[in-house]
């Protein structure tokens, strides 16, 4: 085991796993419902998603699963949108299959737990991500996930660290928390954990996670054993 680092704490959406960018996110609905996919129809809608975002990314909405949905249909029905979109676009917005994971996340996983270090997942989210690793064949590689919508708080409460770092059996001083967003996740500081962040996946072929092994100490996946170069 890596000395000092005993637990590394994950986001999951633009740390280990691609967002949907709203263009992504529009398009995926309509293809869905066998809508034509046109170019100046999708700009409209994201130019009215992205007006919105403050309100769709509102204070407690992902620490509720009815306030969520609730929240989203009050948007959608403010935008004009009909029925069965509005529906199309949260079935995508709730659908965690579509969020593919980095190139690198399951070596990267495989290699901390193959040193001892215990791994947690920390989202902010309105439905269980579990079947999502299990289907990218990650659920074993996870020794536990603290979702705001089972929480019923979300980051940057430091709760949510430190619950997480109590299953874990971790002090802050022996865990390192990895994200994407300053906002949130730089909360797990407020707890007292080191906090490395990332700039948010542009794609799944980014590989970051390197610097993660190179802090707990390890070498990165295709080089020999032995501590990372300093």
């Amino acid at each position: 085991m890596p000395p000092g680092v005993r637990a590394v704490l994950f986001d999951w959406r633009g740390t280990l796993a691609c967002t949907l960018d709203e263009r992504q996110w529009v398009s995926t609905a309509l293809r869905r419902l066998g809508r034509p996919v046109r170019d100046d129809g999708v700009a409209e809608l994201v130019t009215a998603l992205r007006a919105a975002e403050d309100d769709l990314d509102g204070p407690g909405v992902d620490s509720d699963a009815e306030l969520h949905r609730r929240t989203y249909a009050a948007v959608f029905r403010r935008i004009g949108l009909d029925d069965d979109l509005a529906a199309a676009l949260y079935a995508v917005e709730s659908d965690p299959l579509l969020n593919p994971f980095a190139h690198d996340v399951a070596e990267v996983l495989d290699r901390l737990r193959g040193a001892g270090v215990r791994v947690g997942v920390v989202s902010d989210v309105h439905v269980d991500i579990r079947p999502a690793f299990a289907a990218a064949g990650l659920a074993g590689l996870v020794d536990v996930f603290t979702l705001s919508v089972e929480q019923g708080m979300q980051k940057p409460d430091p709760r949510m660290f430190t619950r997480t770092l109590d299953v874990l059996g971790a002090g802050p001083g022996e865990a390192l928390m990895v994200g994407d967003r300053s906002g949130p996740d730089g909360g797990a500081v407020e707890a007292g954990i080191p906090t490395l962040l990332l700039p948010p996946l542009r794609g799944p072929q980014d590989r970051r996670l390197d610097r993660v092994l190179a802090l707990c100490g390890l070498s990165a996946p295709g080089r020999s054993g032995g501590p990372a170069p300093r």
